[in-house]
């Protein structure tokens, strides 16, 4: 494999690494209960299976998807979902294959995997921010991207969403990598290094890192890339031919995944009691992953979701978004927003 395949290869795994982050551990998943739909004529009609990959480790992160699920709305919209939480960390080539109808992934992985001829589309934006973001101790004095220049900056390499970040982030202010001291973490141990003194920042996520430094008394500042290169977060993706068998599904899913959404934003402790009961080990940290949960929500709504509504697709972003990567040399074949966003499965919208 060259060395440019394995850094787009790397981009794509990215976002699987984001759900080992914002994880607290757990095993298993849920799925809705296989009922029969009752149409209007008073037939039987089975519901459409659909299998959902939530990444390799449950967490209050997936609490719409738990709600949707344990609240009936799946059931009501035809379905039968099941969870599947995959120690694979390609969850974007099983959604290709078909393995898997629907998953999360984050943008900047779809672009390359699509360019690379993975057959996936990005369907409805979970993230509206984007979660990678640089952090620090606010004692650490870095208030923007230029305080970062010979600064020691922890990550756990150089792949994936935080690297594309990073890079976004540091061009704004006319530095490079090299401008810093970067020290590697593969362990994904670089938040402990941050706590510990030994890197003077870290990549890592909205809703984890600087949530837990917060929550163990640590004033943090945060640098975020939103304002600088808009950058597609994670959302709902789904493989071409699945798109083709089961559009109207797809359609009720993110409808009843959406709903659930908006539920948690207007009452944050509906997410909470969804999440424990689908991940009964997170009770024991109820407060923490409260917080995890709080920022989580806000990462749900940028610009565009905020004018539009949840679950709002930034073309304009997305055009963007593919340029730069293109810049990065992530983007081996000529794409365009229409070869991975596919517009339509938004509720009444697109």
């Amino acid at each position: 494999m060259s060395s440019r395949s394995r850094t787009v290869l790397a981009s794509v795994l990215g976002f699987s690494l984001f759900v080992a982050a914002c994880s607290t551990g757990g095993t298993g998943g849920s799925g809705s209960p296989t009922t029969s739909v009752e149409p209007s004529d008073g037939a039987s009609v089975e519901p459409t299976a659909l299998v959902v990959g939530l990444g390799y480790i449950p967490s209050v992160q997936f609490a719409p998807f738990y709600r949707a699920d344990q609240a009936g709305y799946y059931a009501e919209a035809g379905l039968d979902v099941e969870f599947q939480n995959k120690i694979d960390p390609d969850l974007i080539t099983l959604v290709g294959q078909g393995s898997i109808d629907v998953g999360i992934a984050d943008g900047t992985s779809v672009i390359p995997a699509v360019s690379q001829g993975i057959p996936v589309r990005y369907l409805a934006t979970i993230y509206g921010k984007f979660p990678s973001i640089v952090f620090s101790k606010a004692s650490a004095g870095i208030d923007g991207a230029a305080d970062l220049a010979g600064k020691k900056l922890g990550i756990p390499g150089r792949y994936g969403s935080s690297w594309i970040m990073l890079q976004a982030l540091l061009a704004s202010a006319n530095l490079t990598p090299e401008d810093l001291q970067i020290v590697e973490y593969p362990d994904f141990g670089q938040g402990a290094a941050v706590a510990a003194g030994a890197v003077d920042a870290a990549t890592g996520f909205a809703n984890n890192e600087p949530v837990q430094l917060e929550l163990s008394g640590t004033p943090t500042s945060v640098l975020t890339i939103d304002d600088i290169t808009p950058l597609p977060g994670p959302g709902l993706i789904a493989g071409t031919e699945t798109i083709d068998a089961k559009g109207d599904a797809l359609r009720g899913f993110v409808a009843a995944t959406l709903r659930a959404m908006e539920e948690i934003s207007a009452t944050p402790s509906v997410g909470l009691e969804a999440a424990i009961a689908a991940v009964p080990e997170l009770a024991s940290a109820r407060d923490t992953q409260a917080a995890i949960l709080d920022a989580t929500i806000a990462s749900w709504t940028g610009p565009v979701q905020e004018r539009e509504g949840l679950g709002a697709l930034d073309l304009d972003g997305w055009e963007s978004s593919i340029d730069y990567l293109g810049t990065l040399d992530l983007v081996p074949n000529p794409v365009t927003v229409e070869d991975v966003v596919a517009q339509g499965y938004l509720p009444g919208r697109d």
